[in-house]
C-alpha cells in the first residue's frame, strides 16, 4: 500500500456516533478527532491528511448515515456501510489523485514521479498514477472501511446500549 496512508479503526466511533445521534454528530465527531490528532501528533503533512482525513471520514460516513436513518434496521445499515465503503473508496482516489497529492507535491516541493515512486518501493506493481490508483489507493481504502464497516456491524448494538445507559443516567 502506498507509505502515506494508514489504517486505523477511528471510522467505528464516527459511524457508531452518527448511527446514535444522527449526521451533525457524527461530523463533530470526525472534527474533534482530527483536532485531538494535531493537538497530540501534530500534523506532517502541512494539513494535506488532515483534509483528507475531513473529507474522506464525512464520505465514509454520511452516505450510511443518510440510508441508515430512513429505516433504521440491520439490514440498511449493512447497505448503507457497504454504499459508504464503495463511495469514500472511488472518492479517495480522485482527491489523492487530483486534490491532496498535488497540494501536496507543491508544499514540499516534490514532484508526482517522487510520490510513485515511494510508492514503487513499497509494491512494484506502482508504476505511475493509474496503477498507483488501481494497485494502492482503491484496494486500501477498500479494506480500511470494509473491516471499519464490518467491526461497526458486530459491535454497534452492544456498544450503544451501553453507551446510551451511560448517557441517560
Amino acid at each position: 500500500m502506498p507509505p502515506f496512508m494508514s489504517f486505523d479503526l477511528s471510522g467505528l466511533m464516527e459511524m457508531m456516533g452518527g448511527f446514535m445521534f444522527g449526521p451533525f454528530a457524527a461530523v463533530c465527531i470526525i472534527i474533534v478527532k482530527i483536532m485531538l490528532q494535531l493537538v497530540i501528533q501534530g500534523s506532517f503533512s502541512l494539513g494535506t491528511g488532515e483534509i483528507q482525513n475531513f473529507i474522506l471520514s464525512s464520505c465514509y460516513v454520511l452516505p450510511a448515515l443518510f440510508i441508515y436513518h430512513r429505516n433504521k434496521t440491520r439490514k440498511t445499515a449493512a447497505a448503507g456501510m457497504a454504499a459508504s465503503t464503495i463511495f469514500v473508496s472511488v472518492v479517495a482516489v480522485f482527491t489523492n489523485l487530483y486534490l491532496i497529492i498535488p497540494f501536496y507535491v507543491k508544499l514540499f516541493g516534490m514532484t508526482m514521479d517522487e510520490i510513485i515512486g515511494m510508492c514503487s518501493a513499497v509494491n512494484p506493481a506502482m508504476k505511475n498514477v493509474m496503477t498507483m490508483a488501481l494497485f494502492g489507493i482503491l484496494p486500501f481504502n477498500l479494506i480500511k472501511y470494509g473491516v471499519t464497516s464490518i467491526v461497526t456491524f458486530i459491535v454497534y448494538k452492544r456498544l450503544s446500549k451501553l453507551i446510551r445507559g451511560i448517557i441517560s443516567r
